[in-house]
């Protein structure tokens, strides 16, 4: 009996530091509280709290749900883990629906790298199961693609293959039936979200030969001039000022364009 006893109470403690352990883990998956930041930066959280929890999410230019997709978006892009688990519930508090982040995930697979994605798959799969939301609940692989304007699409794919078939067929290819016949199509995420998703994803990481392209595509897809000024303030907050001051004479240009 002794020896039952004390291989129990072994047992007990071997329990209680696992335990403990998964604590700390999940701790360090977690965005940091105000008071975490003010222990190694008082700064940091007084601007946390002064600008961005108290000034940028309350500014009316942009939705809650649509400064959720950006700040997503961006997080993905840089493979910011640390803050993602708290956004994507913020997301889903702001109304972005759980099949809209899954299929963020995958557009941006494309757009910023599939480790990128993978990492967040891998975050965003630990959220939805503690929000008890399941596979069934998400789009499936298989889908009715949407239509598109045939004659603006032949445009774009014969632009794209004159100018790199040379170069890269290979990209070409997959370009064609991959990113522009399959990923844009998909119903689940609409045209003006995935422009807003490609949008903060380029100007996240520094991509600035792609704005121009996507931008007008966004505001074709019926992103407003004011939404997507107030994208960038978004922007400067989660991906810093130098990517957003890069993306600006390229966003300018867009808006002197569309204005003329």
């Amino acid at each position: 009996m002794r020896i039952l006893g004390l291989t129990m109470i072994s047992l007990v403690i071997l329990l209680s530091g696992c335990v403990q352990s998964a604590s700390k883990n999940q701790s360090i998956s977690s965005s940091p509280s105000l008071t975490d930041l003010g222990q190694a930066s008082p700064a940091l959280e007084n601007y946390t709290q002064k600008y961005v929890d108290n000034d940028l999410w309350k500014r009316p230019q942009l939705s809650p749900r649509d400064r959720s997709i950006v700040t997503i978006a961006a997080l993905i892009a840089r493979n910011d883990r640390l803050e993602l688990p708290y956004h994507i519930n913020l997301a889903l508090n702001n109304g972005v629906k759980p099949g809209e982040i899954s299929e963020i995930i995958a557009h941006l697979a494309f757009y910023s790298g599939w480790p990128s994605a993978t990492s967040a798959a891998e975050i965003t799969r630990s959220v939805f199961a503690q929000r008890g939301i399941t596979r069934a609940q998400l789009p499936q692989a298989d889908v009715t693609l949407q239509s598109v304007n045939q004659k603006v699409e032949q445009e774009r794919a014969t632009q794209v293959a004159n100018s790199f078939n040379s170069v890269s067929s290979g990209t070409v290819e997959f370009t064609e039936k991959a990113v522009f016949g399959d990923l844009w199509r998909r119903p689940d995420l609409a045209p003006r979200d995935r422009s807003m998703v490609t949008v903060s994803a380029l100007i996240a990481s520094g991509q600035v030969e792609q704005i121009g392209y996507h931008l007008n595509r966004a505001m074709n897809n019926g992103l407003t001039q004011s939404q997507a000024s107030e994208m960038l303030t978004q922007l400067a907050f989660y991906a810093g000022w130098p990517k957003v001051f890069s993306a600006l004479p390229v966003v300018k240009k867009v808006f002197e364009s569309r204005s003329s």
